[in-house]
Parts: C-alpha cells; sequence; structure tokens
C-alpha cells in the first residue's frame, strides 16, 4: 500500500500509532512506515507536531502494554522517527531508562532504534562540550553533566551484565556479533566521540569509587 501524497493530510502521527498498537500485522507494519512518509513528505506536517510530544510521552506506558514482538518492533521503529522533535523542558532524561531496556532486547530492529534515540539525545547534551563557546543550549551544563554521568553508570552496568568471555577475541566494536551487547558498545562509542576521550576518563574515575569502593 503506497500512501497517495495529495491525500497525506488525510493521516495523523496519532491515527497512525493508533493502527500501530491496534491493527493487524500488515496494517501495523504499514502504519509505521507512514509515520515517517508524514514527517517529511507533508507540506504542513509541521502543524502535527503538537501530536509528537503527547506520543513519546506516553510511549514507555504503551510499549509495555505490547505483548507481539512484531508490534514492540513497529512501535519502537515509528518513536525512533520521531523521537529528536521530543521537547527537553522538565525531564530531558526520562526515557533513558527504556532506552536501555530495548537495548538488551532480542530484537536486532529493536536494539538499533535505541541506538539511534540515545544517540539523537548525546548531540544537545554535549554541547557545552563540543562547542564551550555557544551559548545556545537546551541544558545547563551541570544539567547535561549528570545525565550524561548517570547515561555512562546505566550503559558500563549493562555491559557488565551482558559481558560473555567470547567477547574478547573481538578487537573492534564493529566487528562483534550483533547481540545487546555490540548495541550497548555502539552507544558508549558514540558517547566518547560526542563528550570526547578527558570527559570519559573522568566519568571512569567518579565511577570506580561506585563500583568498588
Amino acid at each position: 500500500m503506497k500512501i497517495d501524497k495529495k491525500n497525506i493530510n488525510e493521516y495523523t502521527f496519532k491515527s497512525c500509532f493508533s493502527n500501530i498498537l491496534n491493527a493487524d500485522k500488515e496494517n501495523s507494519r504499514l502504519a509505521a512506515r507512514k509515520v515517517r512518509k508524514i514527517l517529511y513528505s507533508s507540506r504542513d506536517s509541521r502543524d502535527r507536531f503538537s501530536e509528537i510530544k503527547d506520543i513519546i510521552n506516553g510511549a514507555y506506558n504503551e510499549y509495555n502494554k505490547i505483548s507481539d514482538e512484531w508490534r514492540q518492533e513497529n512501535f519502537v521503529s515509528a518513536i525512533s522517527v520521531i523521537y529528536f522533535l521530543h521537547g527537553r523542558d522538565s525531564e530531558p532524561d526520562f526515557l533513558f531508562p527504556w532506552l536501555l531496556h530495548l537495548l538488551q532486547h532480542k530484537n536486532g530492529v529493536i536494539r538499533y532504534a535505541a541506538v539511534r534515540m540515545m544517540g539523537h539525545e548525546l548531540g544537545p547534551l554535549t554541547v557545552h562540550i563540543r562547542c564551550p563557546d555557544n551559548n545556545f543550549r537546551e541544558l545547563a551544563p551541570e544539567v547535561a553533566e549528570v545525565i550524561l554521568f548517570s547515561l555512562f553508570i546505566g550503559l558500563n552496568d549493562l555491559l557488565n551484565l551482558l559481558w560473555e568471555p567470547k567477547y574478547k577475541r573481538y578487537k573492534y566494536v564493529s566487528s562483534l556479533p550483533a547481540c545487546p551487547f555490540k548495541s550497548v558498545q555502539m552507544v558508549l562509542a558514540e558517547m566518547q566521540d560526542c563528550c570526547g576521550q578527558k570527559c570519559m576518563d573522568n566519568f571512569g574515575r567518579l565511577l570506580s569509587p561506585l563500583t568498588f569502593g
């Protein structure tokens, strides 16, 4: 089924997510694909962005109601398309526990969607590190630092949980087999690229007393 661009305004994010959550397998899949087309094909799609905040704010609770893996995949994939548009006003890290949970999913599509969403967050969270003279920041540096360190702790906890001796034979993250451990490493690698080695070393020193003290 193809969306007629002339009739794109008949579709909304809300109606797509309703179909993702409630329609049969094929129509749920098609609805997930429509989300991207609405976002990038509709001339007045900006008028619909007001729906996005409500959808993302309710994502964790909606996901927890889904029992079918294929529907989970459709839902998370669709959320990842619009995730970069969510607001960061009151709780900029409110979905991190959910994303850390998704990194452990057996479904690779879901894990990769979580990796993408966490990547979207790392940009705004590290502006003060990458561009210290830039005053146009969404978050105060001290707030961003607390969130980044909390994420660093969560990712390292997952590595310890997911570690298997067989991973020792792989020198590069890219050569690891597709698995939750690799997904976590991918996020950590992107975090290092955004934060820089000095910042990551500081986080490591802060983490050591928490781990061994």
